[in-house]
């Protein structure tokens, strides 16, 4: 069929169903419902046989849904509606929760119900990271199920529950409010989680309006209830009624320039206003009581290493960079035979950190750093010829995040991660050893057609094409220990030690004519055009996207993503490219 997805933003999910429509062999097309003139003209220029909206900030125009039919995916179980649902859900701590495919009428989410799919809400775990997680897999199964009706042509939705429709008010800031004198570390972090992502806690800090993101708690540091207490990988650990909480990000309320402020590392948002208080870092290796935050752990069982990792959004600053490849070199000190790279939910890496670059008073510079820092790590990692390498997406992989995963040897994705191996959004060549690994496992056409098309690729897809070799199908809490077992295997079996061997010679061979030099070098230089060159479209196209700014760079890309059909070939690994 000839799907039109209509989404307020190209975001995680609407990613994620693109792929898998066009898995199932559906021509996809996307329009951004960035107005109603505009939105009625993409409708009627596609001419869909079917619309579907993953993500909408605003009610379908009724000239699209008297014409289609329309299927809204609403983040709650059937019954339950409002643009706060899933955050009301999270903040009072609910065990199940659920997603609903509704047919778009004139009463907004009020639809007949075409699917729905009920899941087990994680205790503890931000919203964020449960709508790219097991939200997102309910939406997928959701949309799946509707569509298969919709194309069966014989079934008939169901009406919404009459007495039992209840509408979620929107949730303010006053209802979002932490009483940090009053409130435990338990409240307080329901009210962090519930906030993830979007829009932020308001709150009061050090005599300024903050938008605050991310919670952990603490199980050491102590003071008075909302001070800052210590700082620790750019985050801020704050005192709560009976104990503390890490808070990784903050935003400006306001931006001094009157642009739309961005999230930022704690400790960078604060800037001069930060208190004399102590930086506490902790050991990668941390025991298992401890109850704490950081972004980086290492872990060992048997002969396996785990360097995990988790930083917000994906986003991989210098200084994360760098301090990412202090833990890699850490593990390479071990005596182990087998390591495996990632965290153990959601976000593998989506590349530079384009909110740091943003904030910096010189972006060219930090970019480049950023950019260097990152190209380091990719390059410790292919050139770790001792050791088994494997990359674990437990989520997403993009543009610098998708390199370092195919750095590794062999690259394990949970089926519902999606990879987007391209720097398209941003006008950027990129960097990372792309044109070194990307042809080394899709050969050169193929490496050229993603980076051209620049369309998101399913886990599935991935497999197919020679982009990951394992795709482990399990709800996100079950990925890391299925990860473990199998790392595992491969030990037990003696597949690791074979692989070290085969990949030792390989590199020895191909090191005698220096690609991996050259790739850098000619990488870098196209990325120091972008970066310095003043007519360079990077700078304008960053500044826009850290904003969630529509750009015609953007439109031009959905536009594209519109015509790519997906009648595909299935793709084979290919010989490593020689450069």
């Amino acid at each position: 069929m000839r799907i039109l997805l209509i989404a307020g933003a190209f975001n995680s999910l609407t990613q994620r169903v693109f792929a898998e429509l066009g898995d199932h062999g559906h021509d996809v097309l996307v329009a951004l419902a960035e107005g109603e003139e505009e939105l009625c003209g993409a409708v009627r220029r596609h001419d869909p046989d079917l619309v579907v909206a993953p993500v909408l900030r605003a009610a379908l125009p009724r000239e699209v849904f008297s014409r289609h039919t329309c299927l809204v995916v609403l983040p709650g179980p059937p019954g339950e509606r409002g643009p706060s649902a899933l955050d009301r859900a999270v903040q009072e701590g609910l065990p199940v929760w659920g997603v609903t495919v509704v047919q778009a009428e004139t009463e907004p989410d009020a639809g007949p119900v075409w699917a729905s799919e009920e899941f087990a809400l994680p205790a503890g775990v931000p919203k964020g990271d449960v709508y790219r997680g097991e939200l997102a897999d309910a939406a997928v199964t959701a949309v799946l199920r509707a569509v298969d009706r919709f194309a069966s042509g014989g079934w008939s939705p169901r009406p919404w529950p009459g007495p039992g429709l209840r509408t979620r008010p929107y949730l303010p800031q006053s209802a979002r409010r932490i009483d940090w004198e009053q409130q435990g570390t338990a409240e307080v972090l329901r009210r962090l989680h519930a906030a993830d992502s979007q829009p932020g806690v308001r709150d009061e800090l050090l005599g300024e309006e903050w938008f605050l993101y991310g919670g952990h708690g603490e199980d050491r540091l102590r003071g008075r209830p909302g001070r800052v207490l210590a700082t620790r990988a750019g985050a801020i650990c704050r005192a709560t009624a009976d104990g503390a909480v890490w808070i990784p990000q903050l935003r400006r309320r306001t931006s001094p320039d009157g642009l739309p402020a961005v999230k930022l590392p704690a400790v960078a948002a604060l800037g001069e206003l930060l208190p004399d208080v102590p930086d506490v870092p902790v050991p990668l290796e941390l025991p298992a009581h401890r109850r704490t935050w950081s972004d980086i752990r290492y872990a060992e069982e048997g002969e396996v290493g785990f360097v995990r990792f988790r930083f917000p959004g994906g986003a991989m600053s210098t200084v994360q960079c760098r301090r990412l490849l202090a833990a890699w070199r850490f593990a390479r000190s071990r005596p182990t035979s087998v390591i495996v790279l990632g965290g153990e939910r959601d976000f593998f890496g989506t590349g530079l950190h384009l909110n740091v670059i943003e904030a910096s008073p010189d972006p060219a510079r930090e970019s480049w750093a950023n950019t260097g820092a990152l190209a380091d790590l990719v390059e410790a990692v292919l050139t770790t010829t001792d050791r088994c390498v494997v990359a674990a997406l437990a989520g997403n992989a993009a543009a610098g995040g998708a390199m370092l995963a195919l750095a590794a040897d062999e690259v394990w994705c949970r089926s519902g991660a999606v990879l987007s191996p391209h720097y398209r959004t941003l006008g950027l060549y990129g960097a990372e050893f792309w044109t070194y690994t990307l042809p080394r496992r899709v050969g050169a056409e193929g490496a050229a057609a993603l980076m051209t098309e620049a369309a998101p690729v399913s886990a599935a897809r991935a497999r197919e094409l020679g982009l990951a070799d394992r795709v482990v199908a399990v709800p996100p809490a079950e990925f890391a220990p299925a990860v473990a077992r199998m790392a595992a295997e491969l030990v037990e079996s003696g597949e690791a030690q074979a692989r070290i061997g085969e990949k030792r010679a390989a590199r020895e061979r191909e090191e005698s004519g220096g690609p991996l030099a050259a790739c850098r070098e000619r990488e870098m230089e196209r990325m120091r055009q972008a970066f310095f060159s003043p007519e360079a479209p990077y700078h304008a196209l960053r500044s826009a996207f850290v904003r969630k700014q529509p750009t015609a760079a953007t439109a031009a890309l959905l536009e594209q993503l519109s015509k790519v059909r997906t009648q595909r070939a299935p793709a084979t690994r290919q010989e490593p490219c020689q450069i």
